[in-house]
């Protein structure tokens, strides 16, 4: 269980509260004793004075040296001190700001705390400055001018907080906060290290089913790791783990990448890190970078939204059937297949309506797809995944909003074909050492990646089917194996 402190300018600061030994002073922070490499401990910086070389300046500074998880952390004041890095904060608040109600006055001052406020409809935006701006205490100065814009956002102190109110609701915030934040240890046995499964309970096609979750959970324990499933409200206790493992669908700007950004910050062992799902999560970065690297995939053509007019034209070297792609799709959505001129003009016509680009690539017939799971560029399972019944692909979304897939089997790597296996390990080089599904067609001596997955699905009774419960056992001997060389840095 980690520690953790409180840390205030004066005690007196906190005396509209209940009393705590876990609440100290600046003065007995800084001239507290190293702790080990061993123990967590997590700090709550109170201090009075956020600017530059102030007191919380230093709370955060000395705390980061120190190798404690400190709330708001330097990055955050550093956020808050410039307003070209508040902006980044910032963006796509938007839609968040125009749902908000009109007032009397064009200008308003709303007080935070642990991402709650007084007033109940503007919780939604406390919440979300509060995830984008971690830090206990923070005022937002709104500007109304056709719909509310932000002016200013500055963290602010206990003092304040000056009615019985704001103190109250500031009080009962934190103990909220504070509890989900540091749990009990579990009694009975004692754990090494803590990881988060981040895992979305209302996901359609979640990457992991539920008995597959429970069994990297038990796997995890028996090697002394305590797992523990959270969800998309859980972001503020990213900092009580040592590791975080997302089995959400991944995609940028989206609360999956601010996780892993925000676990990564935070000194984590993340799977899967923010920059394999930058480059895994678009087609077009990973089509140029597999053919720049000479691994081999279908014959592949990127288009711009300016080429819609000309597309038979500009694809005229080019055999039908193609298959076209946007960028982000996943679950073979945003995927078609053309069989002529005119499905060309129609389909791509109207995917570059909201997409800057088109993917297009030749069609490559084969009754099942490869996948390949690496971990750490090692093969970890081999999968085929058969096309739907009288369909094209793996998946088949009806208008229904139904979807079926087709059938599969799983055997060890070893038995997969070689230049399959080569070829999954290849492309998983040029992204990372994370956990990868590779996707590949082969047809005769032919082999080649259609994607890597960043994210891929392990479910149970699919990718384990052959390796069962030990499939979930190699992955968090792998979990413990980053763990322990983190903690020797």
């Amino acid at each position: 269980m980690p520690r953790f402190h409180v840390v205030v300018d004066d005690l007196s600061d906190w005396s509209p509260y209940y009393p705590s030994q876990d609440v100290i002073t600046f003065e007995d922070y800084l001239a507290l004793t190293s702790s080990s490499k061993a123990e967590r401990v997590r700090v709550v910086n109170l201090c009075r004075n956020y600017k530059y070389l102030g007191s919380a300046w230093y709370c955060a500074l000395l705390a980061e040296a120190r190798g404690h998880h400190v709330f708001p952390s330097i990055r955050t004041l550093s956020d808050f001190r410039s307003r070209s890095l508040s902006d980044i904060q910032l963006d796509g608040i938007a839609p968040s700001l125009r749902k908000l109600p009109r007032g009397d006055s064009s200008e308003m001052s709303l007080r935070i705390w642990f991402g709650e406020c007084l007033r109940s409809e503007f919780s939604p935006l406390a919440k979300t400055l509060f995830e984008r701006f971690p830090c206990p205490l923070m005022e937002v100065t709104l500007e109304f001018d056709k719909s509310w814009e932000i002016d200013r956002i500055r963290p602010i102190s206990l003092r304040d907080l000056k009615n019985s109110d704001e103190q109250e609701a500031f009080a009962n915030a934190f103990e909220r906060f504070s509890n989900k934040l540091w749990r009990k240890p579990k009694a009975g046995k004692r754990f090494r290290y803590d990881l988060a499964i981040l895992a979305n309970p209302e996901e359609d096609m979640p990457p992991s089913d539920k008995t597959a979750l429970r069994r990297f959970i038990k796997a995890g324990e028996e090697l002394g790791i305590a797992t523990e499933l959270i969800t998309p409200k859980d972001y503020m206790r990213i900092p009580e783990y040592d590791g975080l493992f997302i089995r959400e669908t991944t995609s940028v700007g989206h609360h999956t990448y601010r996780f892993a950004k925000k676990a990564e910050a935070e000194g984590m062992v993340v799977i899967d890190d923010p920059t394999s799902i930058l480059r895994c999560t678009n087609k077009v970065y990973l089509a140029e970078l597999l053919n720049k690297q000479n691994i081999p995939t279908p014959q592949t053509r990127i288009l711009h939204k300016s080429d819609a007019p000309m597309l038979a034209e500009k694809l005229a070297d080019m055999a039908f059937p193609l298959v076209l792609k946007v960028p982000d799709g996943s679950f073979s959505r945003g995927v078609v297949k053309v069989a002529d001129r005119k499905e060309l003009i129609e389909q791509g016509g109207k995917l570059l309506k909201s997409s800057a680009l088109l993917l297009v690539q030749e069609y490559m017939y084969t009754e099942y797809d490869w996948r390949i799971g690496v971990l750490n560029n090692k093969p970890l399972y081999a999968c085929r995944y058969y096309m739907v019944k009288n369909h094209w692909q793996i998946y088949k979304h009806g208008a229904d909003s139904s979807v079926k897939s087709g059938g599969f089997d799983a055997m060890p790597t070893f038995e997969a074909p070689r230049a399959v296996v080569d070829a999954a390990v290849s492309a998983c080089k040029l992204i990372g050492d994370g956990f990868y599904g590779v996707d590949l067609k082969q047809s005769g001596d032919r082999v080649a990646v259609i994607e890597v997955n960043d994210n891929p699905s392990i479910d149970s009774g699919v990718e384990d089917q052959y390796l069962g419960n030990q499939l979930y056992t190699s992955f968090m001997e792998d979990f413990l194996r980053r763990l322990e060389a983190r903690r020797r840095k």
